[in-house]
């Protein structure tokens, strides 16, 4: 499980790069928020948990590392596009869809944090 969520983690880094890099060529800074969101949370996040659950075998091999990766990676991506079409399209008819993807990721990290708390024990 570690090594998928390191491998994903920098796909969203090099996607997080990508915008700021567009973001400075066109000399607007409209898409900071996804920006911010998909390195700390794509880049960051994923790739710290999948440190930790590489470093940990038996906390990646749990049922719940499988649950918070399906929901992190279902999430973010469904809360990024709805956050990248409501600012380009400059209309809110997309604010659930957003919702929707930051509820999942959210309840993705809360699991993770459960997990690491009730299930890490000193070896």
């Amino acid at each position: 499980m570690g090594i998928i969520m390191i491998k994903i983690s920098s796909v969203y880094f090099a996607i997080g790069v990508a915008i700021g890099y567009y973001m400075s060529i066109v000399h607007d800074y409209a898409l900071t928020p996804v920006h911010v969101h998909i390195n700390l949370l794509g880049w960051t996040a994923l790739m710290l948990a999948g440190i930790i659950y590489h470093i940990f075998p038996d906390l990646g091999a749990a049922k719940l590392a499988t649950f918070h990766f399906w929901f992190h990676n279902i999430g973010l991506p469904i809360m990024m596009m709805g956050l990248f079409f409501t600012i380009t399209l400059k209309t809110e008819g997309l604010v659930p869809i957003i919702a929707t993807g930051a509820s999942l990721t959210s309840i993705g990290i809360l699991l993770f944090v459960f997990h690491v708390v009730k299930n890490l024990k000193p070896s």
